[in-house]
């Protein structure tokens, strides 16, 4: 599915130089879903945006088995190009679209290159539904501040699950919410969990609820790898660790 080999990442300031990434190598498996961990500034965003290919990594490859079945080096490719061959970014902090409803993002979601037909609202409506929101009420909202923190996150996980994509990695997808909007937010992991299938997830999160989900956690410390291993076995190290 996705394989990084050997991936640096660095940053020039004023001619001094930041190892940010050092030399992490990791695979991940169809059907898995991964849970990234680790301090803050350990590097697990920088990590999700190589991924997805808002960054380049200063040096390593990434392979990637696309929608098609073909294993490629996707290292060089925008994050557009890797869209295409079927990885999905979410953001920490969701995009606002002043004047654009969402019945017209979640069409644009469902709606492929290959077959650019009508997308019905059934079809939308089970996806807010999919998400705890009640389409009556919000396919004709705009995507904008008028939504709290917790409705525009389960909005853009909606306009993920519309996408079907091979991979998809979310950022602290925890980051600016509620108790009651998290509470939701890991009921849609969980049903995410249970229905993927030849896709996989990446989760970079430090909450523990996230992580029981997870088949596997990769914990980061300083730029590596310090850790991976099933979920309950990492947690109770890591929980230990703590005390």
């Amino acid at each position: 599915m996705l394989e990084l080999k050997n991936i640096k990442y660095s940053i020039i300031d004023k001619k001094h130089k930041t190892d940010i990434i050092k030399d992490i190598s990791l695979h991940i498996k169809p059907g898995e879903l991964i849970v990234i961990t680790g301090p803050n500034g350990s590097g697990k965003s920088t990590l999700a945006e190589i991924i997805a290919g808002i960054k380049k990594p200063s040096s390593g490859h990434i392979f990637f088995t696309s929608k098609s079945s073909k294993k490629q080096d996707i290292t060089n490719l925008s994050i557009t190009e890797r869209a295409r061959q079927g990885i999905s970014y979410s953001f920490q902090q969701p995009v606002r679209f002043k004047g654009v409803t969402v019945r017209d993002l979640l069409q644009v979601a469902l709606t492929s290159e290959e077959a650019l037909v009508a997308i019905d609202d059934l079809a939308i409506a089970k996806l807010l539904k999919d998400v705890g929101l009640e389409p009556v009420e919000y396919l004709d909202r705009e995507v904008d501040s008028s939504l709290s923190g917790g409705e525009l996150k389960r909005i853009e996980i909606a306009s993920v699950l519309a996408r079907q994509a091979k991979l998809t990695v979310f950022d602290e997808p925890e980051a600016g919410i509620d108790i009651w909007s998290f509470d939701n937010l890991i009921k849609i992991f969980r049903k995410m969990r249970k229905d993927i299938k030849d896709s996989s997830i990446v989760v970079i999160s430090h909450q523990r609820k996230i992580m029981e989900i997870a088949d596997k956690i990769i914990l980061i410390d300083n730029g590596k790898i310090a850790k991976t291993g099933p979920a309950d076995k990492m947690l109770r190290e890591i929980e230990g660790k703590n005390k």
